[in-house]
């Protein structure tokens, strides 16, 4: 079917969260019978992908839209495929690196009911990148399987054969027949990850995703950079924090004087794919970290603004993916999926044109689904988000792309950027003022969520959230209007 007459729609992926809600997406794209476009930012240091980032400098990320098997006579390969681009190597690293070998010698299970021929263009790509592993294999640097993602490992093979990201993407989504009418969109176009800083309300600074994101244990370095940032921690907790009182006055300084003489560190001796006087934080793997918080882990003060840096710690704008910004220029949907509020979604809406893009009039439905728990980024349970807060940043981001943010985004501009909500009530979900909401010219839809045996929250139930978005957009399966079903109640 052409789906090129119909309005698209455009997610705004919240990470690994959101990869639950891909079949949620997925029929409502169906049942309007149009485009549906999933931008994924590539500022990901964290997991097993940090340790790609550290080797080969460039993102590598599988975005789990393999379709599910049907009932066609291949059905048995589609499934196949599935499960073993979303396999995950072990955690101990020899056993990672032990399964790794069979998998690229073939002699593991995983290939089972894979074809011969896919099975031989797959394994081509991975003893590529197998290929290159050995050859920067070094004293100082080895790879770490621990944790590894086939997939990833899978698209960075593809990237450094193609020297193209999209086109890893792409020949990603061919092997695994994904339908033309989704397609997975960097939110950069570029081969190398682009890293973020984070300054806090109280002048801390945070360097990297995953220390904003996540606790992690400390790990000690000796700070050595071309800018000379303070090396002082402001705790233990933060191995990557330093006090900047003003991070704007720091930026200019920074980047207008001659750069200082570089001291080198013990990280200047890895051989990687980092250039020398690379900010520390950047070169460390961390591949392992909690995503259980303790009260100890929350971070001392709220997160204020999000920006990207060089690998010397020096900030710069960055222009968004020309395709994110033809997707938004066509599309009349606009959904900013769960996951983490400053990590996931703002780095994607601080590009230059992404702003100015989500502004437009013409995108009647721009959808905020609701985080159904506060997180690291989002709390301490002190002074935790409430739902207009996480507005109030999705417009900070979107003000501040567009070259036009002093001071706070006034609240009467947050419709612009937001205009639906969708949110879950629960233990330890965000509080909702629909009445604040209503007066800001945001509609609300509460829906009803659900508990897994041993959780204490509730999750989306997909159902619910389909119609939900259903009934925002009032439009369901053959263009029929969407009724209000017990299942979803409106408090707009």
């Amino acid at each position: 079917m052409d789906h090129s007459k119909h309005k698209g729609i455009v997610v705004f992926s919240g990470g690994s969260a959101a990869n639950s809600l891909v079949d949620v997406f997925g029929a409502v794209r169906e049942n309007r019978r149009c485009p549906l476009s999933y931008v994924i930012p590539i500022s990901d240091n964290g997991g097993s992908s940090s340790e790609l980032i550290r080797v080969f400098g460039g993102p590598g990320r599988l975005v789990r839209l393999i379709p599910d098997a049907n009932d066609d006579a291949d059905d048995s390969e589609k499934a196949a495929i599935k499960v073993f681009f979303n396999h995950r190597l072990p955690k101990d690293r020899h056993e990672a690196k032990k399964e790794w070998l069979q998998i690229v010698e073939a002699n593991h299970p995983l290939w089972t009911n894979i074809s011969s021929a896919k099975k031989e263009l797959i394994r081509s790509f991975l003893n590529m990148i197998n290929f290159e592993i050995m050859k920067r294999l070094r004293p100082s640097s080895t790879f770490n399987f621990s944790s590894a993602s086939i997939g990833n490992l899978f698209l960075t093979g593809a990237r450094l054969f193609s020297g193209s990201f999209e086109s890893a993407i792409y020949l990603l989504s061919s092997i695994c027949r994904v339908p033309d009418h989704t397609s997975v969109i960097p939110a950069i176009n570029t081969n190398f990850t682009h890293h973020i800083s984070a300054s806090l309300a109280d002048g801390t600074t945070i360097t990297g995703q995953n220390s904003i994101s996540h606790p992690s244990p400390p790990q000690p370095t000796r700070t050595s950079s071309l800018l000379e940032v303070p090396s002082t921690t402001t705790s233990s907790s933060y191995p990557s924090t330093v006090p900047t009182p003003d991070p704007y006055k720091e930026i200019h300084r920074h980047t207008a004087a001659p750069a200082p003489t570089t001291t080198h560190d013990d990280t200047d001796t890895i051989e990687d794919a980092n250039p020398p006087g690379t900010h520390p934080t950047l070169r460390q793997q961390n591949i392992s970290f909690s995503k259980t918080l303790s009260p100890s882990d929350d971070l001392p003060a709220r997160i204020s603004r999000i920006w990207y840096i060089n690998p010397y710690g020096a900030e710069i704008r960055l222009s968004a993916n020309p395709r994110v910004l033809s997707a938004l220029n066509a599309a009349d949907a606009v959904i900013y999926s769960i996951g983490s509020l400053y990590t996931s979604l703002i780095p994607s809406l601080i590009l230059k044109g992404v702003g100015e893009a989500l502004a437009n009039p013409r995108i009647r439905w721009k959808i905020l689904i609701l985080n159904a728990l506060n997180d690291r980024e989002t709390g301490p349970s002190w002074d935790a988000y409430t739902a207009v807060d996480f507005v109030a940043a999705i417009a900070k981001a979107a003000a501040e792309s567009r070259g036009v943010l002093k001071g706070e985004v006034p609240r009467s501009e947050y419709k612009t950027y937001v205009t639906h909500m969708i949110h879950l009530t629960g233990p330890g979900t965000p509080r909702v003022d629909k009445e604040v909401l209503s007066e800001l010219g945001i509609e609300c839809v509460r829906v009803y969520g659900r508990k897994l045996e041993g959780e204490e929250f509730v999750r989306y139930d997909e159902k619910a959230l389909v119609q939900a978005l259903e009934v925002l957009m009032g439009r369901g399966k053959d263009g029929r209007t969407v009724q209000r079903s017990r299942r979803n109640t409106s408090e707009g």
